[in-house]
C-alpha cells in the first residue's frame, strides 16, 4: 500500500515539466524494480521452507553434488579433501601474511604445543587434593626442565587465548564471515568459547590460592544462569536450588573442593579437548571446501580481467 502511494505521488510532480517527467518516471521504475525484487526474495524464502536443501544455511554446510560429466568428475577429485588437500586455485592476496597474520595457523600450532605438554605434565600430577599442589611444586623443584615445561604450557595457554581472539578479529575485519562461509563462523566461534572453557578449567589444576578464588567467582557467576541458576531468572520457578543447579553440577558439590578439582581435570584434558579436536577438524574442512583462506581480491586471469573490463565499457555505452 505504501508503494502505491508513493506512485500516486510521483505521477503528478512528473507532468510538471520534461526535467520532472524524467526523474518522476525513475522513480516509478525504482519502485517497481524494488517491489519486484521484495516479491522474488519473498518467493525464494517460500520455496526454502519447502525444501530446506536449498537454502543457504544449508549450502553453506553442505555442497551439492554435481552432475556426472567428466568435468564434473575433475572437480569432484579437486575439491575432495583428502585426494587434494589444497584448493586448485586461492585468492592472490589470501598468501599475504600481512593479510591473515597467520592467526589461524598460530592458534593450531599452539593447540599442538599445549596437547604435547599436557600429555608430559599428566606423567607427573595426581588431580586430588592432598597431592596435586606438591605435584606442581615437585614438577618445578626436582623434575629436570619441569619448571620449563610448566611455563610452556602456562604461556602457551595465555598465547592461544589471544591468539584465537585476533583471528576472529581478522575475519570480522575482512568479511570472510559473509556467504557461503556463515556455518564456518559459527564454528570459529564454538571454537573460541571451547578456548576459553580450556583456559578456565585449567586455572583450578594447580590447586593454589590464584585458581581456588578464579573458579570460585567464575562458578559464583554461574548462580545468575538464566532457568540453570538458583539466582537466574525463572531459576525459582524451576525450582533451582544451590544444590541442583548449574553451579552445582560445575562443582560436583556446593563448594570448590575435590569434586570440582577432579572435574576440572577431566574436562579439561578429557572432554573438552576432545570437542575442540572435532571442530577443528570440521573447521579446517570447511576452509578446505570453501576454497581456502578468503582473500580480498578473487583469481583472475588477465584475459578475463579485460574481457569484464569490456563488459562494463559495453554496458556503461
Amino acid at each position: 500500500m505504501a508503494d502505491e502511494k508513493d506512485v500516486k505521488e510521483v505521477k503528478p510532480r512528473a507532468e510538471s515539466g520534461n526535467g520532472a517527467k524524467g526523474n518522476g518516471a525513475g522513480l516509478v521504475k525504482e519502485i517497481r524494480d524494488i517491489n519486484a525484487e521484495l516479491v522474488t526474495k519473498a518467493k525464494e524464502q517460500v520455496e526454502g521452507l519447502k525444501d530446506p536443501t536449498k537454502t543457504q544455511v544449508f549450502t553453506s554446510i553442505f555442497r551439492h553434488k554435481h552432475d556426472d560429466t567428466p568435468r564434473n568428475r575433475a572437480l569432484g577429485v579437486l575439491s575432495n579433501v583428502f585426494l587434494h588437500l589444497h584448493p586448485a586455485k586461492i585468492n592472490r592476496d589470501a598468501v599475504r601474511y600481512s593479510y591473515t597474520w597467520g592467526m589461524g595457523g598460530i592458534t593450531f600450532y599452539l593447540f599442538i604445543v599445549l596437547t604435547f605438554t599436557g600429555v608430559l605434565l599428566m606423567f607427573y600430577y595426581h588431580p586430588s587434593k592432598v597431592q596435586a599442589f606438591r605435584d606442581v611444586l615437585y614438577l618445578e623443584a626436582d623434575v629436570p626442565f619441569g619448571k620449563l615445561l610448566r611455563n610452556m604450557h602456562r604461556w602457551a595457554a595465555h598465547l592461544m587465548v589471544i591468539a584465537v581472539w585476533l583471528h576472529m578479529f581478522r575475519v570480522f575485519l575482512t568479511g570472510s564471515y559473509k556467504k557461503p562461509r556463515e556455518f564456518n563462523w559459527t564454528v570459529g566461534v564454538i571454537l573460541l568459547v571451547l578456548t576459553l572453557l580450556l583456559s578456565f578449567t585449567g586455572y583450578l589444576l594447580p590447586d593454589d590460592q590464584l585458581g581456588f578464588w578464579a573458579v570460585t567467582v567464575g562458578t559464583n557467576m554461574a548462580r545468575a544462569t538464566p532457568l540453570l541458576g538458583h539466582e537466574g531468572p525463572l531459576g525459582a520457578q524451576l525450582h533451582m536450588t544451590p544444590y541442583n543447579d548449574i553451579r552445582f553440577g560445575l562443582l560436583g558439590g556446593s563448594i570448590v573442593d575435590a569434586n570440582a578439582l577432579l572435574r576440572s581435570y577431566i574436562w579439561h584434558c578429557i572432554g573438552i579437548p576432545i570437542v575442540a579436536s572435532i571442530f577443528m577438524i570440521v573447521h579446517f574442512w570447511r576452509v578446505r571446501k570453501d576454497g581456502g583462506i578468503s582473500g580480498p581480491a578473487p583469481v583472475m586471469l588477465a584475459s578475463e580481467a579485460e574481457k569484464q573490463r569490456r563488459g562494463v565499457k559495453a554496458a556503461g555505452e
